[in-house]
């Protein structure tokens, strides 16, 4: 089983008649609007500083 995720429609037209597209993994092709599409994770953000509370605020 894979750990990556996979898209389940289309980001262009919505439709669910995708597949990986040649040999990259992060490849799709949609056979309803012809497009090819790459996904790739770029990475997580970060909180900022003001958004975390203390211990002692949250009690």
């Amino acid at each position: 089983m894979s750990e990556r995720a996979t898209p389940f429609y289309c980001p262009y037209c919505g439709d669910e008649d995708i597949r990986p597209a040649g040999e990259h993994l992060h490849t799709y092709r949609c056979d309803a609007c012809l497009r090819t599409w790459e996904l790739k994770f770029v990475g997580t953000n970060r909180r900022p500083a003001t958004a975390t509370r203390s211990i002692e605020e949250t009690r």
